[in-house]
Order: C-alpha cells, then sequence, then structure tokens
C-alpha cells in the first residue's frame, strides 16, 4: 500500500513506530526530524499525490486534545475532538481536507500514551458531567485500523472511563476490532452517509453506501451504539427519491434500540479552502452550480440548503424520535440555525 514511509527521528524507536514499518517490510524508509518538513512543504500537488500517497510516522505535539466548535455536539455542553492521523485514505470530492492540507501524504501520531494523558486532563476538568471526544475529523477513524490499531487500543482506554463517550467517525467496513469485543455503551460507531448515486461518483476509494448499511447494521446487532451522520447534504437531480431511498435502506437494517443520535449538516466550506478545491478540480459539477458565499464560507443559496434540510429533517422525523436529532448549525439558513 504505502511505498515510501517517513520517520520522524523522535519516534524511530517507538514500538507502534517498529510494528508498523514491520507491516511494510519493502517500503523505502526516509527518515526526517519533524513531520512538517514533508507534509507542509510548498509546491506540492496534491491531486497527484493522492494517486500514491506516502505515510509519514510522527509525534504529535502540542495541543492534542481541542474544543469542537460551537453548535458541534450530539447532546452534550461539553465537547472536544481529537486527530490520532492527518489525511484520508478515502477521495471525497466535497472533503475540506483537500482544501486544507498542501500534501495528500497520511500522517499517523504514533503518541497514543500522550493522547491518553491530554484526555484525562479534560475528564478530570469537566468531572461533572459528561464530556464527548470526536474522533475522525482530520481523517477516518477506522479506514486504515488494520495498520494503527487505533480502535482497539482507544476502545481499551475509554472502558476504563464509562463517564466519558468516544464517538468514532467513518465511511468504513473494517470493524473487525469492534467484533471481536464486547460493545461499550461509551463509544458511538457514527458512520457517514450520501445517497448511493452520489456515493458512486464522489466518494472515491470508500466502500459502497451497501456495505456501510450491512456494517451499521451488524454493530447495532452486536450492540453498538450508532450515530448516523448525513453530512453534507448535496444537492442534485432526484435528490428528494435518492435520500428518501437511503433513509429507507437504513432504518430497514438498523436496530433502532441501538441507534444513539443523527446528525444533518449542510455543504460548507471556508472561502479559502473552496478555491484550493476548486482549482484541483475545475471541471467538478459539484463547485460550478448553485452555491454562493455567506460569512466566509461557501454553501448552497439559501432557498436550496433549506429544501435539502427540511426534506431530510421531516423523512427522518418519521423514523426516529426528536431527542436524538441535532442538526449541525448552518449560516446558510436564513436564521442562522438549521430548524
Amino acid at each position: 500500500m504505502f511505498k515510501t514511509i517517513y520517520v520522524e527521528e523522535a519516534v524511530a524507536h517507538h514500538p507502534r513506530t517498529q510494528a508498523t514499518l514491520a507491516r511494510f517490510s519493502d517500503a523505502q524508509r526516509i527518515p526526517c526530524k519533524h513531520y512538517g518538513e514533508v507534509f507542509n512543504r510548498a509546491a506540492q500537488n496534491f491531486r497527484l499525490q493522492k494517486r500514491q500517497p506516502s505515510l509519514i510516522l510522527a509525534e504529535k505535539r502540542g495541543q492534542r486534545v481541542l474544543p469542537t466548535p460551537a453548535g458541534y455536539g450530539i447532546g452534550s455542553q461539553t465537547n472536544f475532538y481529537f486527530s490520532h492521523m492527518l489525511n484520508c485514505l478515502y477521495d471525497c470530492r466535497y472533503c475540506f481536507l483537500q482544501g486544507m492540507y498542501r500534501s495528500a501524504h497520511m500522517v499517523i501520531f504514533i503518541n497514543y500514551e500522550d493522547f491518553y494523558e491530554a484526555i484525562d486532563e479534560q475528564i478530570e476538568q469537566t468531572s461533572t458531567e459528561r464530556p464527548y471526544f470526536f474522533s475522525g475529523y482530520d481523517c477516518d477513524s477506522l479506514a486504515l485500523e488494520g495498520i494503527t490499531d487505533f480502535t482497539r487500543d482507544f476502545l481499551t482506554f475509554f472502558a476504563q472511563r464509562p463517564h466519558a463517550t468516544l464517538e468514532l467517525r467513518t465511511k468504513s467496513v473494517r470493524t473487525h476490532s469492534l467484533l471481536d469485543r464486547d460493545p461499550l455503551d461509551n463509544c458511538v460507531v457514527a458512520f457517514s452517509l450520501t445517497p448511493a448515486a452520489i456515493a458512486d461518483v464522489l466518494e472515491i476509494g470508500a466502500p459502497p453506501v451497501a456495505r456501510r448499511i450491512e456494517s451499521l447494521g451488524t454493530l447495532a446487532d452486536r450492540g453498538w451504539p450508532i450515530g448516523l451522520r448525513f453530512d453534507p447534504l448535496l444537492y442534485h437531480r432526484n435528490w428528494r427519491e435518492h435520500y428518501r431511498d437511503l433513509f429507507e435502506a437504513v432504518f430497514a437494517r438498523l436496530r433502532i434500540d441501538r441507534l444513539h443520535s443523527v446528525s444533518l449538516g449542510q455543504f460548507r466550506l471556508p472561502q479559502t479552502m473552496y478555491k484550493r478545491m476548486q482549482q484541483l478540480y475545475p471541471d467538478e459539477p459539484l463547485f460550478a452550480w448553485g452555491l454562493a458565499e455567506k460569512d466566509g464560507q461557501i454553501s448552497y443559496r439559501s432557498e436550496l440548503a433549506e429544501s435539502l434540510h427540511a426534506f431530510c429533517r421531516d423523512e427522518l422525523l418519521q423514523h426516529i424520535d426528536p431527542t436524538i436529532f441535532f442538526p449541525c448549525p448552518s449560516t446558510t439558513l436564513n436564521d442562522g440555525v438549521a430548524p
């Protein structure tokens, strides 16, 4: 999979580094002092690198656990996110990562122990309520599980901290590390889903939607709490029919008693990221129609955004209790908050 692996000198002898290198014994190994020397250098071609990304093994320095943006959450007032990786194995055309980073290379931060310490600090400071910790903001939580063992290790950690909740955000069907153990009530496995007609075109390399639905159904059958993340909502021909079919397929397979939460999110990008992505894919129809700028964000015009949101909200509320529905705030909607 990876033909070239860059290794920070500070973590070269870490057991997790050595285990990763053993998996790719034929890969070229290149030492570096800091991953930014490779990841942040100028004049890189994200689109070209995406065809054959390299792997970078690094140490996460500085602040490892951060507060989520305002309005981001699934019930708690105290929400944090952390990233054990940068970039995603999949190549979704709408993903903001391609507008955020100069490089398409994959970075794995192998110093999990330091993440544990930072999470414990936040738990201690918020001991009066249940804090949520979101993984999968800068990556897919499960897509590289066969290399990172991230889920296996962090589930063991959170199993000992039942008053804190972990969300694993994913499009992956690599769920063996979950199915091989007893379910945790404080771990939400949250699947990102779009209609198959869109996913087949725009979610390059990701598992088909039908396989994701089967995977989330199997996890629910085994007792895992499931999150459904319909984010971003994408306007396209016959979108009403496609979203209705998607919801029906999900709820025909999912045990509703294991459904933890459902969220809707508008298509939105900071203007600077949008411009970079448009330059990468100038012929992509997704970036060419129905969009407008508001408050520095590019999203659908208000009437389109409201139509998408209202239809999907009403369809979903035929299947779920409103108390587990969490629409993401959006400046595209007239009042600034999803109704």
